[in-house]
Order: C-alpha cells, then sequence, then structure tokens
C-alpha cells in the first residue's frame, strides 16, 4: 500500500517500485527542478535503493558504466531537464558503444509545457535516439511500468547497450496501476537470452582451425561481458593457440597464462605482438570490432589473412575484413561450442606457447630498463612497476585514455583472468577514470580500487573528489602530472614538424586540490620515494592522491605504435 492508496501510487512512486522490482540498489546522479516528484517519493518510501549524489551529470553516468562492468548488473543514472540531459548524454555514449548496459533516466519539464518556451525544454528523445539502443518518452503514467520492463530487455539482450527514458514532470504525479508493478527476473543481469551460434558456423569455423599453422585469437571486451573467460581457455589450450586483446579485451584471458600474447595494436601493442599477428595464418576476432586501434588502422592482420569472427552483434563482422565464417552469437555460448568441437577432434598444434613467450620476452625487455631508471621527470614505466609490485591480484584500475592507458595496457600483467580493468575505449573521453572507479568501488566495494588520470583528465573531474570524500571510498587516485595534454603533443611531434600548438598549460599542485575536498595526497618528484608513497596511499583507509612528476608522452619510449598524423 502507498500513501496514495491501496490501488494507486503516483508515476514516481512507481518508478521506485519498478527499479526495486529489478533488483537495482543504487543510483547515480543529480537533483534539479523537474526531478522533484521522483527525488520525493526516493524520501518517502522504504525501499533498498542507494542514491549517490554526484557533482554533474557526466559522472552519475561514467559511475553507473564502472559499476555494470563488474557487478553484472545494469548501472541506473539519473538527470534532470536541460543541462542535465546535455551534461548526462558523453557517459551514456560511452557505455552504449561499449556494450555496457545503463539506464539513464532525464527527468523532464511537463508534457503540458511543451512548446511555450517553459525553462529546460528540450527534445530529449530526438537527442538521445541515435546515440542509445533504445530510447523513449514516458508521456502516459499508465505505460510506465511496461517502459520500465522494456528498458531492462533491451539494455541485457542482445549486444547489451545503454537505453534512455525521458520523464516529464506531469508523469511523475499521474496516477498508476500498482498491479501493473512487475518485473522479469531475467532481465536484472546481463548477458540475458544468450544467442546461441549456428551449428553450420561453428563446423566451418572449427574445421579451419583445425587445419591452421599458425591462428591467433584477438578478444576485444565480448568475452569479458559474456563471462567467457573458462570457454576461451579451453578453446585455446584445445589448440595451444596464443590469445591476444585489445585494450578493452584485458581479462579476457590471465597475462601470465602461456598462451597470453598481450595487448595488440597500436594502443599499447609493440613491434613483437604486432609480428605475431602479421605471422598468422588464420585470425579469429572475438568479441571485438577489428576497428582501427586494434589493426593498426587496419594494416594488421593484412589482408588476405583468413578471418573468422564472433559478434553478438550481425554488423560488426565482415565490416572491415573479408570473413571466411562469422558467428552471430552470445561469445561464451559460441566458445564453448568450438572448444566442444575441436576437443573431439585432430587438429594442429599453433605453437602457441612459444610464440606468447617471445612476444612477453620482447615487452620485458623493452620494460625492464624504463622502468628501473632514477630518470626525471619519473617515467611512466616505473609507476607501472610500482603498481604492480602493490597492488593485490584483485585489485581494479581504472585508467583515462591518455597518458596512462598505452602503459597499462602494454605493461600491467593481470594475473586472473576477469574484469580488473576498465578504459573508455569507444570514445576516449577525458575524465572518465574518477566516475568509473566510484562506480566500480560501490560495485565491488571488498577490494581495491585505483584511478589513473592525467593532469589535463584531472581538471574535467576533480570535483567529483567531494563525493568520493562525502562517501568514504577507500579509492587511490594517481595522476601522470607533465603540465600538457601529451597525448596530443607527441601527435603534433610525430606528424606536423614538432610545431607545438595549444598542448601545454600551468603546472597544478594536484595534491593540493585534493587536499582542499579532505583527500589524503602526496607529491612525488623523486623516483627513489615512488614505492614508499604509493605504499602509504595504497594502504590509506579513505580517499588517497599521488600526484606524480611524470614524462610527457611526446618525449617518452611510449607503446603507441604511431600517432595521429
Amino acid at each position: 500500500m502507498t500513501e496514495q492508496g491501496h490501488n494507486r501510487m503516483n508515476g514516481a512512486e512507481a518508478l521506485v517500485r519498478m527499479l526495486e522490482a529489478y533488483g537495482v540498489r543504487h543510483i547515480f546522479g543529480l537533483c534539479g527542478d523537474t526531478t522533484l516528484p521522483f527525488y520525493d517519493a526516493l524520501a518517502r518510501l522504504n525501499h533498498g535503493i542507494t542514491h549517490f549524489l554526484t557533482r554533474d551529470e557526466r559522472h552519475a553516468a561514467y559511475m553507473a558504466d564502472g559499476y555494470a562492468r563488474v557487478t553484472g548488473r545494469p548501472g541506473v543514472c539519473e538527470g534532470p531537464s536541460g543541462g542535465g540531459a546535455t551534461y548526462i548524454l558523453p557517459g551514456v555514449v560511452e557505455a552504449n558503444e561499449s556494450a555496457v548496459p545503463i539506464l539513464a533516466i532525464t527527468s523532464d519539464v511537463a508534457t503540458t509545457s511543451r512548446g511555450k518556451y517553459p525553462l529546460t525544454e528540450l527534445d530529449q528523445t530526438t537527442l538521445f535516439r541515435p546515440l542509445t539502443k533504445w530510447n523513449a518518452a514516458l508521456d502516459d503514467a499508465g505505460q510506465l511500468p511496461a517502459m520500465i520492463r522494456e528498458a531492462f530487455r533491451q539494455m541485457t539482450t542482445g549486444t547489451p547497450g545503454a537505453v534512455h527514458l525521458s520523464l516529464p514532470f506531469d508523469t511523475q504525479k499521474a496516477p498508476v496501476s500498482e498491479a501493473e508493478i512487475h518485473a522479469n527476473p531475467a532481465h536484472t543481469q546481463f548477458p540475458a537470452e544468450r544467442q546461441a551460434p549456428e551449428p553450420r558456423a561453428i563446423e566451418e569455423a572449427a574445421a579451419i582451425l583445425a587445419k591452421a599453422q599458425n591462428a591467433i585469437a584477438i578478444c576485444g571486451g565480448g568475452p569479458l561481458l559474456s563471462g567467457g573467460e573458462a570457454a576461451l581457455a579451453r578453446l585455446a589450450r584445445a589448440l595451444d593457440m596464443p590469445v591476444a586483446t585489445t585494450v578493452s579485451g584485458q581479462g579476457a584471458i590471465a597475462e601470465t597464462d602461456p598462451l597470453a600474447l598481450g595487448v595488440v595494436g597500436s594502443n599499447g601493442g609493440i613491434p613483437a605482438t604486432r609480428a605475431e599477428v602479421d605471422a598468422a595464418d588464420v585470425v579469429l576476432f572475438i568479441g571485438c570490432r577489428a576497428g582501427s586501434v586494434t589493426t593498426e588502422r587496419w594494416r594488421s592482420p593484412a589482408k588476405g589473412t583468413t578471418i573468422l569472427h564472433i559478434d553478438s552483434d550481425r554488423d560488426v563482422p565482415g565490416t572491415n575484413y573479408d570473413t571466411a565464417v562469422a558467428i552471430n552469437a552470445d561469445a561464451r555460448l559460441a566458445l564453448e561450442a568450438l572448444a566442444d568441437a575441436l576437443e573431439a577432434g585432430p587438429r594442429n598444434s599453433q605453437n602457441g606457447t612459444a610464440r606468447a613467450a617471445r612476444a612477453w620476452a620482447a615487452k620485458e625487455a623493452q620494460f625492464a630498463p624504463l622502468a628501473a631508471t632514477r630518470d626525471t621527470p619519473i617515467r611512466p614505466e616505473a609507476v607501472m612497476a610500482t603498481l604492480m609490485e602493490l597492488l593485490g591480484e584483485d585489485a581494479i584500475v581504472v585508467a583515462d585514455p591518455g597518458t596512462p592507458c598505452p602503459y597499462v595496457s602494454a605493461y600491467y600483467r593481470w594475473r586472473h583472468a576477469g574484469r580488473h580493468f576498465i578504459t573508455n575505449r569507444a570514445h576516449g573521453a577525458l575524465g572518465y577514470s574518477i566516475g568509473a572507479a566510484m562506480g566500480a568501488h560501490v560495485g565491488r566495494p571488498d577490494v581495491k580500487t585505483v584511478a589513473l588520470m592525467g593532469d589535463g583528465s584531472f581538471g574535467f573531474a576533480c570535483g567529483e573528489f567531494e563525493t568520493m570524500v562525502r562517501h568514504r571510498m577507500p579509492i587511490t587516485s594517481v595522476v601522470f602530472s607533465n603540465a600538457t595534454f601529451s597525448w596530443i603533443k607527441a601527435g603534433q611531434k610525430a606528424g606536423f614538424g614538432g610545431r607545438y600548438y595549444n598542448v601545454d598549460f600551468d603546472r597544478t599542485d594536484h595534491a593540493a586540490v585534493a587536499r582542499a575536498f579532505g583527500v589524503k595526497a602526496w607529491t612525488v618528484r623523486d623516483p627513489d620515494d615512488l614505492g614508499r608513497v604509493m605504499a602509504k596511499a595504497l594502504a590509506h583507509d579513505g580517499p588517497s592522491l599521488v600526484d606524480i612528476h611524470t614524462q610527457s608522452l611526446s618525449d617518452a619510449a611510449a607503446p603507441v605504435s604511431e600517432w595521429v598524423a
């Protein structure tokens, strides 16, 4: 029973009850005028939902994204009309393009005010339509429960993605029948209603792999999203086939596994890993779009290589490569079927253990001298070596796409399969790591979470340190401080004759800024201090930050094969 009667409740109350029915326990968002009925319902009703007030809507979406990646459950974020809808959009786009299910709820002006120039009026559904998997306006309160059910179905089935619901002010106050409040439990986690592969496609792919001499698998985020790590290991062992990953695919296989080749592509790959891909006679892409970074602008693997491709999105295979066999299916189910087929018959060994060991030996030869140097500014390789030494095996590392990403991707060796590394590889917006780290911590509070960022990213996101402090999240943030947008500066150096234009800025005392928010913070300039200070920060029982004066990518030996020229 609600305060409004036995059989009726208002739209805002119905929204709370529907979210509760779908097992939602955490919401990330920011208040606004048009959200008042929803907030009032959250305040009045008894429910098991914790709402995290953020400092801007973009980070609410990033938190929902990080939360979904580590829990296997949809993340939920919300914001008000007008500016709130535009601010939340970048995080929604990133999640959708990364096949991460988040529900973005934006409240809106009343339907009766449309066209009368009310404050914050915006055609939200038109704005979100091309950037989400599914999108609707809840103009009729009676349709609210059905719309929520559809949102969860869309998020979790097929290729997961982000959905958006616009909730007008008057809809939130209009009556809804209590009898309509029910959920489909199959859609509380993802992926739901998995699509099995066609048996003929499995037979054809297995026959090609069994006869291959030098096959290699390249995994995107698909195996992680589908929970296909064990099935991938079975397939790799059946063939003694090396397994490479994209940046988003790190964790599909433990990088200490004898068959793990590491990250390939222009961000995190090195010449030795590219050589292994170029030498392959068969490449099996798994949950991977074979985009510009993974393939070094579609040059590796070379055209003419036999391509097999597993993806839940039927539009992906064949887009960039002539594909011998396309398997449109859930990654885990497809990998299990391939492993069954190959284990049952004769097959060639792909000599994967030796090939993977050769690639890692080359990486170590490149990495170790730089990690050990006492040069100043501090080399990013030294930061990676320190983190690998100090962090536990179950830690979660979240990296912004600038300075930290290529170093983590190339050199940080994840000792267990599973989701331990998060970065935003779809659109690469700066400022992602703080919000995503907070969402990951909420979803998996019993492990250590670390956020890595450049100083450019720090400037995008530092307001959320107040949120982190308010909720006393023991997240350690690491700033690679070099007073420049160094990825762009490296591109200007490599492709534009070193003509540096508008990429440098004044150095910020990031530790002082963090302390102003209540974060325990240190600055490190001397590499001999790095291990001692990092250990203190990681052991602190609240939010901590280490501001490290590091090389710019434009001066470093970054594991990036080429810069945009």
